[in-house]
């Protein structure tokens, strides 16, 4: 049978206006956020809701042969897992997560992360688009093929709750539950980014991460800045000798050739197709102020700059007073929170030794310098799409945004992908996302943009359905 595309897109709205949508405003005023920012996670109990209410829904969807368990190993948070059988024993992996990112200041007047608020075609609220969405989209794509009976392969759907800590617990459960899961020739993940919101962008790479906690200590206690400047050096500006080891703080490059990779051609040119796509707003999509402006006007070379080349960022800083509490007192000791982005092909765990050194080794003035990592991600860089695969992400771009399919690299991580792409190096990957322009996830004011996340929905159970349609041809 032919799958109705008309049918296909009415299913798919009529099930996220009437069944997704209210459950994820639900889920948006729940602050389960991931255990990295929420260490009492389990007695808070906040996770445990929503891993509840996400099972709830699935089950009450009423999918022939669902089997659905929420898997719990000692000491680590709960992952959702489904098995829903096919008319292939191929296997199709679509993978969420239900965890979030802490609250964060600057939300607009009347909006909040644990308040939903429905503006237009926006959802806003922590979490909505990182990544609650995946477990309804995952499921309606399904029931939606269901609808017209549609055949398509055995689908595990495998939806976390630490992905915001890094998937440290993820490793643990694939090991736990590898022969449930078997040999996925297709993996679909729903965490990732879009250009915009007019077609369906497939991620081509994402970086990895590494970052830890730099302390650095020149004095015992704080001391009266007149009469101490100018004879002890400032553990400030110790930092930025530091800092100055990593990337060059007028270009913000980061010249240290232990953390860069050669790009390769292909996705150069992805990248340039993309920037003529995207235009300015690669960059007009972020909140500048005004007069503010970026690091370079070139969108293909901003492009690669997020997701081929590394960068530094700051998170957090400890040992710094108010300004209303800040006397005139040279201080003791400063210590930030580093945030390293790699390119996508480079070894995290080899990148933090370096960084570590980099860092501690030889200090300035002989200060006490100390770095304790907590962060060590690989990136992801996805193997070539089979022709297939292409052609089934072009003809659903097509079919429910109007335009042909992009390809691009992301600026973030997710180390799941990295997982996956080691342990099933013969598996095909659609790893796209609703992060687009101002959705700003882990920001202010995120928000889910319905209208794609609906399109997203019908593109997937098309390739779903094309899966199908290859995989019998092969046997």
């Amino acid at each position: 049978m032919a799958l109705l595309t008309n049918r296909l897109t009415e299913y798919c709205r009529k099930q996220w206006e009437e069944s997704a949508l209210p459950e994820l405003i639900q889920y948006i005023r729940i602050p389960n956020k991931s255990p990295m920012f929420d260490p009492d996670w389990e007695q808070h109990g906040h996770m445990e809701q929503v891993v509840q209410q996400f099972a709830r829904w699935c089950r009450s969807r009423n999918i022939p042969g669902l089997q659905l368990e929420i898997a719990r190993l000692p000491g680590r948070t709960p992952l959702i897992f489904m098995d829903i059988p096919g008319q292939s024993p191929h296997t199709v992996l679509l993978y969420g997560h239900l965890d979030k990112q802490p609250e964060m200041t600057g939300w607009r007047e009347g909006f909040g992360p644990w308040q939903p608020v429905l503006d237009g075609d926006r959802l806003y609220g922590r979490g909505g688009a990182d990544d609650g969405y995946a477990t309804f989209a995952s499921l309606i794509s399904l029931l939606a093929l269901k609808d017209q009976d549609i055949p398509h392969a055995r689908c595990v759907v495998i939806i976390e709750a630490c992905e915001e800590s890094g998937s440290p617990d993820l490793p643990f459960y694939i090991e736990a539950l590898a022969d449930r899961i078997g040999t996925p020739e297709l993996v679909i993940c729903l965490d990732s980014g879009c250009g915009n919101y007019d077609q369906l962008w497939c991620t081509t790479s994402l970086r990895g991460l590494i970052g830890g906690e730099l302390s650095i200590e020149i004095l015992e206690e704080g001391v009266h800045s007149g009469d101490a400047s100018g004879i002890v050096p400032s553990s400030f500006r110790i930092l930025r000798q530091l800092l100055n080891r990593i990337d060059d703080c007028d270009s913000g490059t980061v010249g240290a050739g232990e953390f860069n990779a050669a790009i390769p051609a292909k996705r150069i040119a992805q990248a340039r197709a993309a920037a003529a796509v995207l235009g300015d707003t690669v960059y007009t999509k972020f909140p500048f102020i005004n007069n503010a402006r970026p690091l370079g006007d070139d969108p293909a070379e901003l492009i690669l700059n997020r997701t081929w080349r590394p960068a530094l960022a700051i998170t957090g800083a400890d040992g710094l007073p108010t300004i209303a509490n800040a006397g005139n007192v040279l201080r003791a000791k400063t210590s930030v929170k580093i945030s390293l982005r790699l390119p996508p092909t480079m070894d995290a765990q080899s990148a933090l030794q370096k960084l570590k050194s980099l860092l501690v080794d030889q200090p300035p003035y002989g200060a006490k310098v100390k770095f304790i990592p907590d962060w060590a991600a690989h990136g992801w860089h996805a193997p070539d799409t089979a022709p297939w695969l292409e052609q089934a992400i072009d003809e659903a771009s097509l079919h429910h945004f109007g335009r042909h399919a992009m390809y691009m690299g992301e600026g973030g991580s997710i180390p799941f992908m990295a997982m996956l792409g080691e342990r099933f190096p013969g598996a095909q990957f659609l790893i796209t996302g609703v992060l687009g322009p101002q959705s700003n996830a882990h920001g202010p004011n995120e928000f889910l943009h319905l209208p794609s996340a609906r399109k997203l929905t019908g593109c997937v159970a098309e390739v779903i359905a094309q899966h199908f349609q290859h995989v019998r041809q092969d046997t």
